[in-house]
């Protein structure tokens, strides 16, 4: 396959013309990994992996604009034509003394290296030039029985890497996959080991299963593993058949509305403290930590104070960014009041939810009044008299702000 060095390419394509240069110069190259298990399942892979029996050194060689992004452990980055492929030698693995990582790696066959592979349908490689497939653990007849299985012995491959189990969880979901009885018992025998793990990574995986449409199974399959207490460090706990999960409904969401259905799911409470114990739990970013607090507080305000709200204190409720995650979860909870806001916002849109106020600080000023603390209470009581409608013109602002001052 011949391509201009600046012609873009898709990925697959970039990944064949990798192959095929490869080869052509007398080695053996495969597709590797999700995007042969991908492909199986009718999706259309995003990214694509080429594993071979040339070593990093020979890798350099044949592609000049090749880095090293796990040189010890054979892995090569090969970019052309605005597209970039991972290219790693085959190998085995030694011992994984961290629970995450090999102490060693030696360069092997293609079977030892489908061997040190997580589950079988990650296992598969496949020919790009014709397609066929080189399964040596039957992943390919895994992936038809919707079975996930770990490669070789389960229990040693979950104590290799910890985080294992997290990523039998996400693909099971994802997949609507069921997991095999001797993996699952693996998972639940080494569940206290997650503890261990990085917490930005557990995170990570977290992330992953809360945005994806399939979360509410991959919650279920953590709590049924025996897993949910360690990735959030806090007791097991799940509250009746109530689900806010099942509220998000069947499309991605960002993580943190996952999390904070997930976290009503379990009974846990929605206080500042504990959404600071999540951060820590899980490593969130500051905006995440930020976003969590204000859906807590968006629910509790709902629960709790909705029904005394004026129209004002409605309208800057409804305007918060987490109102309308908060809203859906309220209606796990609370259909019948749930119901009753959605009814008021109607009513509250029609007269403007949040106009732009008649008056700022520097319309105060330029009408002579001293700047001081009293400007914010000053300016918040006339936008709430703006919002309930009993001002209709930047005159009658300032003749209210000249009355409260």
């Amino acid at each position: 396959m011949s391509t201009h060095p600046r012609e873009e390419l898709d990925p697959r394509s970039m990944a064949t013309w990798v192959a095929d240069h490869l080869v052509s110069h007398g080695h053996v190259a495969y597709f590797a990994g999700g995007c042969v298990r991908d492909r199986l399942l009718g999706i259309e892979p995003s990214d694509f992996d080429v594993v071979t029996d040339a070593r990093p050194e020979r890798i350099q060689e044949l592609f000049r604009n090749a880095v090293g992004v796990g040189e010890s452990f054979g892995v090569m980055l090969v970019r052309r034509g605005g597209q970039s492929v991972e290219v790693a030698t085959f190998r085995s693995d030694g011992v994984y003394e961290d629970g995450r990582h090999p102490e060693s790696v030696t360069f092997s066959d293609e079977r030892s290296d489908a061997a040190r592979r997580d589950f079988t349908i990650n296992a598969i490689f496949e020919d790009p030039a014709t397609g066929t497939l080189i399964d040596y653990f039957d992943g390919a007849s895994d992936l038809k029985q919707r079975l996930l299985r770990a490669v070789g012995d389960p229990l040693e491959r979950m104590r290799e890497d910890h985080l294992r189990a997290l990523r039998a969880v996400r693909f099971t979901a994802r997949f609507d996959l069921e997991i095999d009885p001797s993996t699952a018992q693996a998972i639940r025998s080494t569940t206290g080991e997650l503890e261990g793990v990085s917490r930005e990574r557990i995170g990570g995986e977290l992330r992953r299963m809360l945005r994806d449409p399939s979360r509410t199974r991959a919650m279920m399959l953590l709590e049924e593993l025996g897993m949910d207490a360690p990735v959030l460090l806090e007791a097991t706990n799940r509250s009746a058949e109530q689900s806010g999960l099942d509220a998000l409904g069947s499309e991605e969401r960002p993580p943190i509305h996952g999390l904070a259905a997930w976290n009503q799911d379990r009974g846990g409470p929605r206080t500042t403290e504990h959404a600071d114990h999540l951060r820590s739990a899980l490593l969130l970013s500051n905006q995440e930590h930020r976003e969590l607090i204000s859906i807590f507080e968006s629910c509790l305000a709902i629960l709790d104070s909705w029904t005394s709200l004026g129209v004002a204190g409605r309208k800057r409720l409804a305007v918060r960014d987490a109102f309308p995650v908060s809203l859906e979860l309220v209606g796990v909870t609370d259909p019948s009041l749930a119901a009753d806001v959605s009814r008021d916002l109607a009513e509250l849109r029609a007269s403007g939810l949040a106009p732009d106020p008649y008056l700022n600080g520097n319309d105060l000023i330029a009408e002579d009044m001293e700047p001081g603390p009293r400007f914010k209470s000053i300016l918040d009581a006339v936008y709430d008299a703006q919002l309930e409608g009993r001002i209709q013109d930047r005159d009658a602002a300032i003749a209210l702000a000249r009355s409260l001052l």
